[in-house]
C-alpha cells in the first residue's frame, strides 16, 4: 500500500457535520446510488446525525464534491458506508484522496476492524488495503424487511 494520496489542488476534506451539504448527500444517494435509491431524506438525514462523515469541498466556491460516512464506535470498529463522488470531478483522484482520509482518521482512533461492501468499485478499495473477507461463512446478517 502506497503513501496517502492527497486532494487535487483546490479542494479539501472536512469532518465537520456542519459542513455536509444534506439536500446534495440525499440528492446524489437516492437518484444515483444504486445501494441507496429512493432512499427518504428523513432516513438519510438521520443516517448523517449518527455518523462520522467526510466531506469533500471546492475550495473556491465551497461546494460539496464528495461524500463518505462511517458507522463507528471510535475504538474497535467501522462500517464505511455511502462512499459518493459527484460525477463532475471523477477520475481527478477525489474519490481516492477521500477513502485515504477515512482509512487514517480511522487508524487514529485505534479502530481494528473497517468492513465496507461495494458491488462495483472492489479495485478502488483494494489500492487502500481493503480485501475479502478471510472466512465469510463466520459472518452473519439480520436483515428486516420492509
Amino acid at each position: 500500500m502506497s503513501a496517502a494520496p492527497s486532494l487535487p489542488e483546490g479542494y479539501e476534506i472536512s469532518t465537520d457535520p456542519a459542513r455536509v451539504d444534506a439536500e446534495r448527500v440525499h440528492r446524489w444517494l437516492s437518484t444515483d446510488a444504486y445501494w441507496a435509491l429512493g432512499r427518504p431524506r428523513e432516513t438519510q438525514d438521520r443516517a448523517i446525525e449518527g455518523s462520522l462523515n467526510f466531506g469533500v469541498y471546492d475550495r473556491a466556491s465551497g461546494e460539496q464534491v464528495a461524500y463518505a460516512r462511517v458507522i463507528t464506535d471510535r475504538a474497535t470498529f467501522a462500517w464505511l458506508c455511502d462512499v459518493y463522488v459527484d460525477p463532475s470531478v471523477r477520475g481527478k483522484g477525489v474519490g481516492t484522496a477521500l477513502v485515504a482520509a477515512v482509512r487514517e482518521e480511522l487508524r487514529g482512533y485505534g479502530v481494528r476492524r473497517v468492513l465496507l461492501a461495494t458491488l462495483d468499485a472492489h479495485g478502488v478499495y483494494a489500492k487502500h488495503g481493503f480485501a475479502a473477507l478471510e472466512r465469510p461463512e463466520d459472518w452473519m446478517a439480520l436483515i428486516f424487511e420492509r
